[in-house]
């Protein structure tokens, strides 16, 4: 330690006093310099990141010097659209996209065959939006009531020559008619 004084601040180079002494990473700090490099903001040892000679909070030390990609967010359930120009960081340019001209089929799909098709819309069914229904694969959007367009499920479902029906849908068209078969407990109904 310098006589007559402090060290020197890692910031501004000037004597650090002890009253207003902040330490970090064997470096003495004014209070007041005591800020991140790139958004100014406040730190204490709770939010310092150091990286060489520069200190930042967490946030900004993360976009700067941390992972890059998908996957790697500020935080839980976060997508981050900063491509980090602020910072310094130039972003990387990416050429056109080319679909691949691949012949042969994944080996999932060489594996397992190819993926069923969606008797409403077909179009390809994987097995994360397939559900099954009247012994066919349907999208989970396309499994809905071929008359009234209403969700199904398996147990609420009713299918006639490959369609499926919600169960009140199916009763109207394909039901019992006459008299005595209403649309409802009591209900006396005139078939013509």
């Amino acid at each position: 330690m310098p006589f007559g004084g402090g060290n020197k601040c890692g910031v501004c180079q000037k004597t650090v006093y002890f009253a207003e002494d902040m330490q970090c990473d064997g470096k003495s700090f004014h209070k007041s310099c005591f800020l991140c490099t790139v958004c100014k903001k406040n730190l204490d040892s709770t939010t310092v990141a150091v990286h060489g000679d520069e200190i930042f909070c967490k946030a900004c030390y993360g976009k700067k010097h941390g992972p890059k990609g998908y996957g790697y967010g500020q935080g839980a359930g976060t997508l981050s659209m900063d491509k980090g120009e602020g910072l310094g960081i130039k972003p990387e340019e990416q050429g056109a996209h080319r679909p691949t001209t691949n012949p042969n089929p994944s080996k999932f799909a060489q594996k397992f065959g190819e993926s069923e098709v969606c008797p409403r819309c077909s179009q390809a069914v994987y097995a994360a939006e397939k559900v099954v229904g009247g012994g066919q694969a349907w999208h989970k959007s396309c499994f809905r009531c071929a008359k009234c367009g209403k969700g199904l499920e398996s147990t609420t479902l009713a299918d006639k020559d490959g369609e499926i029906y919600c169960k009140a849908c199916y009763a109207k068209n394909f039901g019992p008619k006459g008299f005595g078969f209403g649309q409802g407990a009591g209900a006396l109904a005139h078939a013509q």
